[in-house]
């Protein structure tokens, strides 16, 4: 597990993996944060793939924890994972800390059915979602680390490497604290 785990200060849209993760709205069609970035470095082969599943299964929208792949357009990549993640709000911090632990899960499911051995993920529900970062971390790591471990066999026996890319200093040193308390390691 550990070594299948990485940490990157950077940007998603740069990564040479098999399969990045948008942090998406429940529309697919843009937004802003890590979900614009995708969408314009991407090109409109991205949007035009969204629109086409609006159109099809995903009329309403997707919900929150769950995940569907499109192309990657441009980027690096083969394809775009897009998840929703949960608005962070206290008062229903179990159900969300659920949804949040599911969008990780998802995506993973949904790169190891495409063939991905490499997957990159932003940090997602920490930017204008409002998650506390520190927990959104503790919650990704540890959920990608249990799906690595056998939490799911197919998708865990797919995948080389999970990489996080987080976008600064400041986000690199939460999750790289919260990885550390993870492995036991004290500093």
């Amino acid at each position: 597990m550990v070594t299948r785990i990485t940490l990157v200060e950077g940007d998603i849209t740069e990564q040479q993996v098999d399969a990045v993760v948008n942090a998406a709205n429940s529309s697919l069609l843009g937004g802003g944060g890590v979900d614009g970035a995708i969408h314009r470095r991407g090109g409109p082969e991205i949007l035009e793939e969204c629109r086409r599943l609006r159109a099809s299964h995903w009329g309403k929208g997707l919900a929150t924890g769950r995940a569907v792949a499109t192309t990657a357009g441009r980027l690096p990549a083969r394809w775009v994972v897009h998840t929703v993640g949960p608005v962070y709000r206290a008062e229903e911090y179990e159900e969300r800390a659920g949804l949040l632990a599911s969008c990780y899960r998802e995506s993973l499911r949904v790169a190891a059915e495409l063939g991905a051995r490499t997957v990159a993920f932003p940090a997602v529900s920490a930017g204008i979602y409002g998650w506390p970062p520190a927990d959104a971390a503790r919650i990704a790591l540890a959920t990608v680390a249990e799906v690595l471990d056998g939490g799911d066999a197919e998708a865990g026996a797919a995948l080389a490497e999970v990489r996080f890319v987080l976008f600064g200093s400041e986000m690199y040193g939460v999750f790289e604290r919260a990885w550390r308390e993870l492995l036991g390691q004290d500093g």
